[in-house]
């Protein structure tokens, strides 16, 4: 049923129920008015006539002589025929009943209501059947001195002049009535109206819809402009909530590609946003693959975080946003670095910030190793050429064959400090300014050829053979100088380390969509297996005496796996069953 009907319909019945309720109390009103009227009318009728019997025995002297028979004259002089008047001693005795011939045989009558109350009050009046004549009487009982006078009239109120004027008294209401009711079926009309578009209004808004402008137009009326004030704050609203939700998602995107984990929880440490780094680094931290955002405060690597947070989230202090409590800690867990960042907000939500520093944090290390090892392995060349420009300004004199031989010895080790400088550049442009070197389409073969011709003096004379077999079609996405210099530095190392008589092969085994897999060998003195995991770390050396005196810098390798990496591929070494070392090694096409 629509909303108009039924809303015009419960006003029409209020109405009604009113209306009636209200009538009945009138018609009520009315009748107990007349009826005290008219009963005010017959008392004082028979307060005259008992007036005028009282008289009428004063003035015959009736209570001496007894004579009540004479009293019959008053029937002349009341005008009313149904008027019963009796005379009663103070004994109750009837001593004159007009409606009763045999009056004297009548019972007493000193407990009759009326008679009781003008004993104690002057008068008395009351309703009553009379036992003796069988009718209804309106009593009316006076007290004088020696007697009782009662006049009675027939209880037989005449109501037609009443009703005639009762239903006059209708037919005014209904008439008022139809008036209002037209009044409030035009009133309730308007208000149907505005009520309707509330509840349109209210269904749509449950569902989170737009209104538009159509109906957002209320009548014009004070419900109509409450009404329409309510829809403008739902739009508004509505607007507000759509780019909050927007921007929401947008933050959560955003959130998303970024490096760091970063929650945002609620003063009672609800979650409200997290991205998924944030679930990957606790889960990292914890060893726990199933850990929530709301369980990081269970962890116990975070109790430094729970602890500011309990000291800072229970403060009744306002917090400046210029001067918002914070807490920075660095948690190292295996071999993963991760920083620490907890921030609470003015209203005592906070965010909780994680960085993966591993690889920063492991340079940084790796860093310090190195300028502690540079400076050992500087130590030794600038050393001989010192001593050796020392010797020769010491010693003028010297025989030319030991100048000469000094002089040999020192560039030697200048040439041995130039090389180690030129790998440590090269090392640390690899690492820090690797976005730097060109990338560019590059043919392998060719790179690999060039390599090998510019080092073949060298491996003739220790009777290298190598042998390539990779296509001269096969094409990296690489720079050309580092590509050279990690197949340079794996030659050498043969070159240096392997013996005499080795062959080495290199070869393009494998490829998929994304990289091309190649294959480094010789049968050489291979490595021994518990060095095998640390021959890619900066200045190791298997025989550190050995690798000096032939001349290596011990950052060869080192150099192999940092290029390769830059190239997004991967290295490992491992001895062959026949002898000999391998490295397998990929490097992407794109």
């Amino acid at each position: 049923m629509p909303i108009q009907q039924t809303f015009r319909r419960k006003i029409f019945y209020y109405f009604i129920a009113v209306f009636l309720l209200f009538t009945v109390a009138i018609m009520l009103f009315q009748l107990q008015r007349e009826k005290n009227y008219k009963t005010s009318q017959l008392e004082n009728t028979l307060r005259n006539v008992t007036e005028v019997a009282h008289n009428y025995i004063e003035h015959y002297n009736l209570m001496e002589t007894q004579n009540f028979s004479s009293a019959d004259t008053l029937k002349v002089l009341i005008p009313q025929d149904n008027i019963r008047l009796t005379i009663i001693d103070r004994r109750g005795i009837v001593l004159y009943d007009s409606f009763v011939y045999e009056y004297k045989k009548m019972e007493n009558h000193f407990e009759r209501p009326e008679v009781q109350k003008a004993l104690f009050g002057g008068e008395g009046a009351n309703i009553r059947h009379s036992a003796t004549t069988g009718t209804d009487f309106y009593y009316y009982a006076r007290s004088y001195d020696d007697y009782f006078v009662r006049a009675a009239m027939v209880y037989d109120v005449n109501v037609e002049n009443f009703l005639k004027a009762e239903r006059l008294f209708i037919f005014f209401i209904i008439a008022i009535f139809l008036v209002i009711w037209l009044v409030i079926n035009e009133l309730t009309k308007r208000l149907s109206i505005s009520i309707t578009k509330l509840k349109d209004f209210a269904i749509k808004a449950g569902k989170n819809e737009p209104i538009n402008e159509e109906e957002g137009k209320f009548p014009d009326n004070e419900l109509g402009e409450i009404g329409s004030q309510i829809v403008k704050i739902y739009n508004n609203l509505h607007e507000a909530n759509n780019s909050i939700a927007l921007e929401k998602d947008r933050l959560a995107n955003h959130m998303n590609i970024l490096n760091e984990g970063i929650g945002f929880f609620t003063p009672q440490k609800k979650k409200m946003l997290v991205n998924s780094n944030f679930i990957q680094f606790v889960s990292i931290i914890s060893d726990t693959m199933t850990i929530s955002a709301e369980n990081f405060f269970t962890i116990p690597e975070f109790e430094k975080i729970n602890k500011f947070l309990e000291k800072n989230l229970h403060k009744d202090t306002e917090f400046q946003s210029n001067e918002l409590p914070q807490i920075e800690f660095t948690i190292h867990k295996d071999d993963s670095y991760f920083k620490l960042m907890c921030i609470v907000f003015a209203d005592k939500s906070f965010e909780i910030l994680i960085t993966d520093i591993t690889r920063p944090e492991k340079r940084r290390l790796l860093k310090q190793q190195l300028t502690s090892n540079i400076a050992h392995e500087l130590k030794t060349p600038l050393a001989s050429i010192k001593g050796y420009i020392e010797t020769l300004m010491s010693n003028p004199n010297i025989d030319k064959e030991k100048q000469q031989y000094f002089i040999e010895r020192a560039s030697k080790q200048a040439e041995r400090l130039h090389l180690l400088l030129n790998d440590i550049s090269l090392l640390n442009n690899i690492e820090d300014a690797g976005e730097l070197f060109e990338i560019k389409p590059v043919y392998i073969k060719n790179i690999v050829s060039d390599v090998v011709e510019n080092l073949e003096s060298r491996m003739a004379a220790k009777n290298m053979k190598c042998k390539l077999d990779i296509d001269k079609d096969v094409v990296v996405n690489g720079n050309d100088s580092l590509l050279s210099s990690v197949f340079q530095n794996l030659l050498e190392n043969s070159i240096n380390y392997a013996g005499e008589n080795v062959k080495i092969e290199i070869r393009n085994y494998l490829e998929d969509t994304k990289f091309h897999y190649f294959s480094y060998s010789d049968t050489g003195r291979g490595i021994p297996e518990e060095h095998l995991n640390r021959i890619f770390e900066r200045f190791y050396r298997i025989d550190s005496g050995r690798t000096r005196e032939l001349g290596g810098t011990g950052l060869g390798l080192s150099i192999v796996r940092n290029a390769i990496q830059l190239h997004k591929g991967n290295i490992s070494a491992r001895n062959k069953p026949e002898g000999g070392i391998e490295f397998l090694f990929s490097l992407a096409k794109q």
